[in-house]
């Protein structure tokens, strides 16, 4: 026993005596995984602002304290190793991962924690609202951070949140803002930008960040590339000739000829992803309620969904299933005699005046281009012509955000895996306006939603019946917008690539780090 613990005594003093071991470079030398979108990847580079189709690259670049796990539908760790709440919800304290770096070199520590989330609050910015219940921050040591709250929420959820919830260093250059502007990052994330060009093609470039937590000791893709192709057929070829790695969303023509393609491999899997027609509120023909409501009622809901063959699956209510805030049994029906009704009172349709309504969607996306096609032709003997236009989304947004458009189509998700944004972020009065595209100010919707986040931790059952009131309210009593359907995620990918799994809380994010590169 005795020479067994002189022995182990040896080995302590030699570990105590020797530097710690180099965590394992990045690799080098293979070939880069190359995911393509059909809308323009980046529209804001600040991680305080944030709030659009850059997710896709930001969730590889930054790190949340948290994250959403689809497997037991709770956060898990990710910056923060463990947290705790009091048991009233207003405290909670989060012990972080020692030892991570941001791109810069400087710590990870909870003073940058709270520097970094003080910098997204105050931006009052994208989706910063998250942070509303906070009142303080407090570094209680290098690695714990403690939230105090002026009402309950579940912060370890909104930790995990696609956007606002990013930990960056505030300290990487004197004027952030520039430095954002110019394509460069903060993060801490496996993976850091290297190249940007905006406009072109090959938008983005991201290479594997050597000092990772993580660590680099089994095989990985060292390189990451963005690729804008709205054509799916072309986006298709470009995965046949293995030229690009991923593509996120095809059609369920190319969808079904991937499903048996040699080398390809396909994933399916429902979506917290939900399509909206937002119908222009404030200015223009559909000012009038009537009118709304006729289009509400012309579209053929059923029809689409057969038609887009397992590509999407019908909606009830504003949020999807597995998030509170679903309402079951209000799937829409076409009504099209209803919808001649509406608008010969409103002095349109047949035998009164011509109607012309504009239309927006984002370009390449052949499902919203069906949608225009199937309510174009539904329309025309109502005589209502619209005017559909596909377009860039950033070109799209903008034109939104100046009430250029009777009906702007896009999708939604949430912010985190809860149904609130789905109502906040659209239907909340907001001036500008920066999703709100139906342009609504409704003091007394308002109220109500003000009223979700702290019951969603102290009366769900109320939640739940101030989520169903709002739906009613927005789509039966404003008529604000209508919903055709909730997307079920039809991906395609190299057959060398392993290790893809979908999660829906983070939307067409490919967690590159957790890929597997093979022959």
């Amino acid at each position: 026993m005795r020479r067994r613990l002189a022995a182990a005594a040896a080995l302590v003093l030699l570990a105590a005596c020797s530097p710690p071991p180099e965590p394992p470079q990045a690799p080098s030398g293979q070939s880069p995984f190359v995911y393509v979108e059909n809308l323009d990847i980046v529209t804001e580079w600040d991680p305080s602002k944030s709030y659009s189709n850059e997710i896709v690259a930001f969730q590889n670049i930054y790190e949340t304290l948290t994250f959403w796990n689809p497997v037991t539908k709770k956060s898990s760790p990710r910056l923060a190793t463990s947290w705790r709440s009091s048991p009233d919800g207003r405290t909670w304290t989060f012990n972080l991962r020692p030892g991570v770096t941001f791109h810069t070199g400087r710590p990870l520590d909870a003073a940058a924690v709270k520097s970094s989330i003080e910098r997204t609050m105050s931006a009052k910015a994208g989706a910063s609202y998250i942070w509303d219940a906070v009142s303080s921050i407090r570094v209680d040591g290098p690695t714990t951070v403690t939230f105090a709250l002026k009402y309950p929420v579940p912060l370890d959820l909104v930790a995990s949140s696609t956007y606002a919830a990013y930990i960056y260093d505030t300290q990487a250059a004197p004027d952030l803002g520039k430095f954002f502007a110019s394509g460069r990052d903060a993060g801490s994330g496996p993976y850091t930008v290297t190249k940007w060009q905006k406009g072109k093609e090959e938008e983005l470039t991201l290479s594997a960040y050597d000092k990772y937590w993580g660590g680099w000791g089994r095989p990985h893709y060292n390189t990451v590339k963005f690729r804008v192709v709205p054509d799916p057929d072309r986006a298709w070829r470009l995965l046949q000739r293995g030229e690009v790695s991923f593509v996120a969303r095809l059609n369920p023509r190319l969808f079904a000829a991937a499903s048996s393609a040699p080398g390809v491999r396909t994933s399916e899997r429902a979506s917290f992803q939900t399509a909206m027609l937002l119908f222009n509120t404030a200015n223009g023909p559909m000012k009038d309620i009537r009118v709304r409501r006729a289009v509400q009622k012309a579209i053929d809901y059923q029809d689409l969904i057969e038609d887009l063959k397992g590509a999407v699956s019908p909606a009830s209510g504003i949020i999807p299933e597995g998030l509170m805030g679903y309402v079951p049994g209000r799937r829409p029906r076409q009504d099209l005699e209803g919808a001649a009704l509406l608008l010969n009172r409103a002095g349109y349709g047949p035998g009164g005046r011509p109607l012309r309504l504009r239309l927006t969607y984002g370009e390449g996306d052949t499902d919203w281009h069906l949608l225009a096609t199937k309510l174009t032709a539904a329309l025309k003997p109502l005589n209502v012509t619209i005017d559909a236009r596909a377009m860039p989304w950033t070109a799209q947004w903008e034109q939104g955000k100046k009430r250029g458009q009777d009906i702007f189509v896009m999708y939604w998700w949430p912010d985190y895996a809860d149904g609130y944004s789905y109502f906040g972020n659209v239907f909340h009065s907001a001036n500008p306006p920066v999703f709100n595209l139906t342009y609504l100010r409704d003091p007394g919707l308002d109220e109500l939603l003000d009223t979700v986040p702290e019951l969603t931790v102290t009366d769900r059952t109320a939640a739940q019946r101030a989520y169903e009131q709002a739906t009613k309210r927005v789509l039966d009593q404003r008529a604000a917008a209508a919903i055709p359907w909730v997307v079920n995620y039809q991906r395609a990918y190299q057959g060398a690539v392993q290790g893809y799994n979908d999660n829906p809380a983070y939307p067409d994010v490919v967690f590159v780090y957790d890929l597997r590169p093979s022959a």
